[in-house]
């Protein structure tokens, strides 16, 4: 699996803090006066923006390159459906001979991958017989794995990442999802710091499980009860800022 972030918006903070404000001053020079802004005053209104209004965060894109994942991990993906984007590899078109797939993390000892290679290698073998019978590509594509590799670009705004980190960055998670999403958020990080509070897990972001029966979670034990006002396993529940720092150090092994 790859994650390249191929596009996104440059002057995103500048952008963020502009379109926040014009709810209060709207005018020709406000974005040349935010850019002169110092470090720290800009920084203190995102602090203020992770908890108010999420509207202005649509203005800010990213756009990624997803590579070596599965068909099954993009059956999920695209269920996110408001603020973004996707262009996916067609098997219609494409000739998947000599495909490539993906192992699932449960399939571990000598007989289960035994099992899973002999029946890709059969899918393989009737995928190019059928094609070699006259077979058009859309039809013979019926045959294939659901964990087929694949290759898929995204674009999502800020807004959205936020709303899926919330999710795709617990534990709970698919793996392969959990996997992806954590490599986008490293990427966004990488041009962005400053989006580290708004791309979180939704307990670290808000000190609440948002699974309350997850059972096996590495972090559960300091996050916030809302049922008892205590941490989960009976303790004292920590700050969202402190369960950020568990969770950077105890991903935990991703769900299959």
């Amino acid at each position: 699996m790859k994650v390249t972030l191929i596009n996104y918006t440059h002057n995103a903070l500048d952008t963020l803090i502009f379109t926040k404000n014009t709810r209060l001053s709207m005018h020709a020079g406000l974005m040349a006066e935010i850019a002169e802004w110092p470090m720290e005053k800009k920084l203190a209104e995102l602090e203020y923006m992770r908890n108010t209004i999420a509207s202005s965060w649509e203005f800010i894109d990213y756009i990624f390159m997803i590579e070596g994942v599965s068909r099954a991990f993009t059956h999920q993906l695209v269920r996110h459906r408001v603020g973004v984007s996707f262009a996916q590899q067609a098997q219609r078109a494409v000739d998947m001979t000599g495909f490539e797939y993906i192992t699932g993390p449960s399939i571990k000892n000598e007989a289960q991958i035994e099992t899973y290679r002999t029946t890709m290698d059969k899918i393989s073998k009737s995928y190019n017989d059928l094609l070699g019978f006259g077979v058009n590509k859309q039809d013979a594509r019926g045959v294939l794995p659901t964990n087929i590799s694949t290759n898929i670009v995204m674009k999502a705004n800020l807004r959205t990442l936020s709303d899926m980190g919330l999710k795709r960055l617990c534990t709970k998670s698919q793996g392969e999802f959990q996997d992806v999403f954590r490599a986008m958020r490293d990427a966004v990080l990488a041009v962005h710091p400053w989006a580290d509070g708004f791309i979180r897990v939704h307990c670290a972001k808000w000190g609440v499980c948002m699974f309350p029966t997850y059972i096996g979670c590495p972090v559960k034990g300091r996050v916030y009860d809302p049922t008892t006002g205590a941490a989960y396993d009976g303790g004292v529940a920590a700050k969202p800022d402190e369960i950020q720092v568990v969770w950077e150090t105890n991903r935990g092994e991703a769900q299959p």
